[in-house]
């Protein structure tokens, strides 16, 4: 029942404030490496001078690291590839804050791929629109000429990164030289050739409804038919990725204990419906028990591989609700070493896009994209 409950609260509000629904992300040159020989320099040296036919700068350097671990020697198992891509994109080719990078990310793109920039109307599909898209955000943000010549202090800062491969995702924040502004999680998975085919990015919601969500969801819910809890067998993944599983998949609607189970006593839980995080076990039952009543249908949607810290897309649908309509999330799960989950965040879509209090702010402090921004560094890990 928890994993359901957990993600209500932040997907209510705009659910029931929903009008009629019109329905991306961001970020490669110096990929980050755990470089643990010299034989392993020499890889990143050769890539630097190959050009992929694939338009990827990153093929080159991915198919000459896949042969160096299909040859006799060892091969590097803490090599993470969406982890490493990501990370490289965003510190490196300031894909976030530089019309340059903007467009190496849309490069490092399948020619086909889906970005959901939830602030927007409608998904971007395509290299060409994402480059465009990304490129016209960079620009709103840092000002300046179309040569890249910004004239204003902005910045984005990774937050935490799941050590996903295949997929992974970000928590983020908008910043200057003194402040720090908008949140965010961002969710981004590659194709079989390591280019990225689907990323979903949602920023946190500006007004936060706090216990006001758990009221709207009991009425709109209020003649829902209760439903038996399903069976399932118990057992205790390690992973960040199968905890998530397990809980989302088989334990939903099940049993609150057992969830409770995969929280370690320091849990700091960041649902960004709410101004304040909850802390401790205790906080935590508490927030799942209360929106444990009949009516929501959870569904998550797309998992990353992460091992010790993980992120995955979702859908929460709402019985009473108009139908069609469901309300859009991502979450970021950090697990410790003994598999207990440490830290979530949680964040839901806008139901009007453009929100219009984030067009608002964004309009009259485009770097900070917040009307009150804190100063840098107060706000731990991005909280």
């Amino acid at each position: 029942m928890i994993p359901r409950r957990i993600f209500l609260s932040s997907a209510a509000l705009a659910l029931l404030l929903a009008p009629q629904r019109i329905d991306a992300f961001v970020l490669p040159s110096a990929l980050t490496l755990a470089i643990n020989s010299a034989a392993e320099s020499e890889i990143v040296c050769k890539a630097a001078s190959t050009t992929s036919n694939s338009g990827n700068p990153f093929d080159s350097l991915f198919s000459l690291f896949d042969d160096k671990n299909s040859s006799t020697g060892p091969s590097n198992k803490n090599f993470r590839m969406a982890q490493s891509l990501l990370t490289s994109l965003i510190d490196d080719e300031k894909c976030f804050d530089s019309l340059d990078g903007a467009q190496k990310f849309a490069d490092s793109c399948d020619l086909n791929v889906v970005y959901e920039d939830t602030f927007e109307p409608q998904p971007i599909v395509g290299r060409a629109a994402v480059a465009e898209h990304l490129r016209a955000k960079v620009k709103a943000r840092v000002g300046g000429d179309d040569n890249g010549n910004g004239t204003r202090d902005a910045k984005f800062r990774i937050d935490k990164i799941s050590d996903g491969s295949k997929a992974c995702g970000f928590a983020w924040t908008w910043t200057t030289s003194t402040l720090e502004g908008l949140r965010g999680t961002t969710f981004v998975e590659l194709n079989e050739s390591n280019q990225i085919q689907y990323v979903r990015e949602i920023p946190e919601p500006l007004y936060k409804p706090g216990d006001l969500t758990l009221e709207l969801l009991k009425a709109v819910t209020a003649d829902a038919t209760p439903r038996d809890p399903p069976e399932f067998v118990q057992r205790t993944p390690k992973k960040a990725n199968e905890v998530a599983k397990y809980l989302f998949q088989e334990v939903q609607g099940g049993s609150v204990d057992e969830s409770m189970r995969f929280f370690d006593e320091s849990i700091v839980y960041r649902d960004f419906n709410y101004e304040n995080v909850l802390k401790g076990k205790d906080e935590v039952r508490k927030f799942i028990e209360d929106f444990s009543f009949p009516g929501i249908t959870f569904n998550p949607q797309r998992f990353d591989d992460g091992e010790l810290s993980t992120c995955f897309t979702w859908e929460v649908l709402l019985e009473g609700a108009p139908e069609g309509e469901s309300i859009k999330g991502i979450s970021f799960y950090e697990i410790n070493n003994s598999g207990l989950i440490t830290y979530v965040r949680d964040v839901p879509e806008s139901a009007i896009k453009p929100p219009i209090l984030g067009k608002l702010a964004r309009l009259l402090r485009p770097a900070l994209g917040v009307f009150q921004p804190v100063p840098i560094g107060s706000r731990e890990g991005g909280m």
